[in-house]
């Protein structure tokens, strides 16, 4: 009868977890804590079953044992605590305790900027890197999000701030490392750099500055020369580290830079 109890166990946790949204896999590790929203059921004891939420002490009040912290334990060490505390208390023989995690709220990370869905994001298991949270945030906003992620929280009691080339985290040469999220980090997703372009080009105005954009393909995104315009004596006027702007003569094949405005000059032939 052991075994069909535990199957009949994994059956029911099983449902709950598809029907709230969560996976085993997921809330195994999460590490409970303040405001966490949990369902507690103990088998063939609808009575003790229960909704309940981890107070601000980090503990429970449950039937027959009255307060019990769960803070700092994971989901199955939560499980055990309880079946032990029924078990030693002699009010059930064989108490099989089940915990299903049905809103998190002590291990958040917050998603800011320009991504598709801003917002606070659950830390559980299989989605605690950089990544896996983006993803869960809808990617960064295409043509508009940069592609350094910028990461600030505590580590070891200091303050920290980490920029990620995003992009890197995926290459195949010289990956970046896909950076290991904890609770209370922020992540924020500046805006694309830009580049201003005026002149005789077709399509003046800013455009978002692509990785190792050349002038050669700025002008190409602009729509190319007008018929007036000409390659020749072309300028860009760029920002300095002292705040002020000087004049490079770029070669077509020169990389621009954030922020750089390219003029095109009109042909005097």
């Amino acid at each position: 009868m052991n075994w069909m109890r535990m199957w009949a166990r994994w059956v029911m946790v099983g449902f709950m977890a598809l029907a709230c949204g969560w996976s085993m896999a997921a809330s195994g590790d999460y590490v409970l804590g303040a405001g966490d929203q949990i369902k507690i059921t103990v088998y063939q004891n609808p009575d003790l079953s229960m909704d309940t939420r981890i107070t601000e002490g980090g503990s429970i009040s449950f039937p027959l044992l009255g307060t019990v912290r769960l803070s700092g334990l994971t989901v199955p060490e939560a499980e055990a605590k309880i079946a032990k505390g029924l078990k030693d208390g002699n009010f059930l023989r064989q108490p099989q305790v089940s915990i299903l995690l049905t809103g998190a709220a002590a291990n958040q990370v917050s998603v800011l900027g320009l991504v598709n869905k801003p917002g606070r994001y659950a830390l559980i298991a299989g989605s605690t890197k950089l990544s896996e949270v983006l993803a869960l945030a809808g990617g960064v906003a295409a043509g508009a999000g940069s592609d350094t992620v910028v990461i600030s929280g505590q580590r070891d009691g200091k303050t920290f701030r980490k920029e990620i080339d995003f992009p890197k985290v995926f290459a195949s040469a010289d990956p970046e490392a896909d950076f290991e999220l904890r609770n209370g980090d922020a992540i924020y997703v500046d805006r694309a750099p830009q580049i201003y372009i005026y002149g005789e080009v077709q399509r003046p105005g800013s455009m978002i500055l692509l990785r190792d954009m050349t002038v050669l393909q700025a002008l190409a995104a602009s729509g190319g020369l007008t018929l007036r315009g000409t390659e020749r004596g072309i300028r860009v006027s760029r920002r300095g580290p002292d705040g002020n702007f000087f004049i490079v003569k770029p070669t077509m094949n020169d990389k621009l830079q954030p922020n750089d405005v390219v003029y095109i000059k009109e042909s005097l032939f």
